[in-house]
């Protein structure tokens, strides 16, 4: 019995090998509306035209507000350790042709 009451509190949480793997993604995008949050995470390439949503989480405004949090206590945790996360207010700068079609051989 007391095996079984530990377990209560537990969560078995299984990641297959395909999402163990994980998604490259350089952009997300939200939108909400009174109950949900939509958050596409997109892998955008320079060059390219288009940008493909590699994953779509659908969330409540409760589980978004916790992730905020999340998010912003990790982040505190990796500025402790590694210094500060730095931003730009530019865009991202890429070499020229960089996933264009001009070639040579």
């Amino acid at each position: 019995m007391a095996e079984k009451e530990q377990n209560q509190g537990q969560l078995n949480i299984e990641l297959s090998e395909e999402v163990a793997e994980g998604q490259y993604v350089n952009l997300a995008m939200i939108a909400h509306s009174n109950s949900e949050f939509v958050i596409d995470f997109i892998k955008m390439m320079p060059g390219v035209p288009k940008a493909k949503v590699k994953s779509r989480i659908v969330i409540t405004p409760e589980h978004a507000k916790r992730l905020l949090h999340a998010l912003k206590d990790n982040i505190e945790k990796y500025e402790a350790t590694f210094g500060p996360v730095k931003q730009s207010e530019d865009p991202p700068k890429f070499p020229m042709n960089f996933g264009g079609t001009i070639g040579e051989a």
